[in-house]
């Protein structure tokens, strides 16, 4: 027979339903959406009282004064690309009288970095945004290339003919052709050169990123096949003109077009630079325009170190 005093002390112990419910309140979830990303919360059920982790992001809480409690999440800074390959380019040589306008995107991440401005001559490299016209303007009507505008545009972008740019620059209509095409593939800055000087096309480094989005990224005015076109001839550029961005890349994995032209009013040089670099596995456009460049070759180095100071601020400031 159970005593009296057996039976005090198992009234003593509280229920065990009780501590079930303390662990089931423990459990609590608290899912909070910030701008600069997800906030998730989860309490630890265990015998003293301890604070609560974040699997993603610290958060601190504070008792408001209806006993509810309040998430304050705590966000990082933005990391400030631009400022970072403006400092990059600091260690690039410049030379007296020339100027460098660079611009990068990261395709899979989207961050983008930018330095310098203003407008440059195109010189060669408007031969993708003559080929995208001729591409935007067939699929407006519903019809392929001919076999003429495909060797043209083989020659003018494999080979950097001249050319067979002026032909498809008139089949295009010149300028006005470029530049109705260039308010749709969202160029703002661009300005088709007058009469047969399509080299003098007038652009920034920032519509020439937005052309390379056009060609390699997913959301754009060209259709599937005519990106895929354009990009494969912008992989088989001949071998005396693999140079520029692509010195940016992981061995081959590039996709460009250059442009050189030397001004006959001062004989400095335009050189430019513009396409896709693979790095370290990551997707990259890269657009590199400069003038007053006293050689070609200087003006070539000039790019591709600019193209590589560029890729790089991206990978470090992850």
């Amino acid at each position: 027979m159970e005593s009296p005093r057996a039976r005090r002390g198992r009234r003593s112990r509280p229920p065990r339903t009780r501590s079930l419910l303390y662990v089931a309140l423990a459990a609590v979830t608290v899912v909070g959406g910030t701008a600069a990303g997800t906030v998730y919360m989860k309490a630890q059920a265990h015998s003293g009282a301890g604070p609560v982790s974040s699997a993603t992001a610290s958060a601190s809480t504070s008792a408001a004064a209806d006993g509810e409690e309040s998430v304050e999440p705590v966000t990082q800074a933005a990391v400030d690309h631009d400022a970072l390959l403006t400092a990059a380019m600091r260690s690039v040589s410049v030379e007296d009288g020339a100027d460098v306008s660079v611009a990068v995107l990261d395709l899979d991440s989207g961050a983008s970095a930018s330095s310098g401005g203003g407008a440059f001559d195109t010189a060669s490299i408007v031969k993708v945004d003559i080929l995208a016209t001729l591409l935007l303007q067939a699929q407006d009507a519903d019809r392929r290339l001919t076999a003429d505008e495909k060797t043209y545009a083989t020659a003018m972008i494999e080979n950097s003919d001249n050319d067979s740019a002026s032909a498809l620059w008139r089949i295009i209509g010149r300028a006005e052709g470029l530049d109705s095409a260039n308010e749709r593939l969202g160029l703002t800055g661009t300005a088709g050169g007058d009469g047969m000087l399509w080299g003098l096309t007038q652009t920034t480094a920032a519509d020439q990123l937005t052309l390379l989005r056009q060609v390699f990224g997913d959301d754009s005015e060209l259709s599937e096949a005519s990106r895929t076109y354009l990009r494969g001839l912008m992989g088989q550029i001949a071998a005396d003109q693999d140079w520029g961005v692509s010195a940016a890349a992981d061995g081959s994995r590039w996709a460009l077009k250059n442009g050189w032209l030397a001004r006959s009013t001062t004989g400095l040089w335009d050189v430019n630079s513009i396409g896709r670099v693979t790095v370290d596995g990551r997707d990259c456009l890269v657009a590199v325009l400069s003038n007053g460049n006293s050689t070609k070759a200087k003006g070539i180095s000039l790019v591709e170190a600019a193209a590589k100071a560029a890729v790089g601020v991206l990978a470090d400031g992850d």
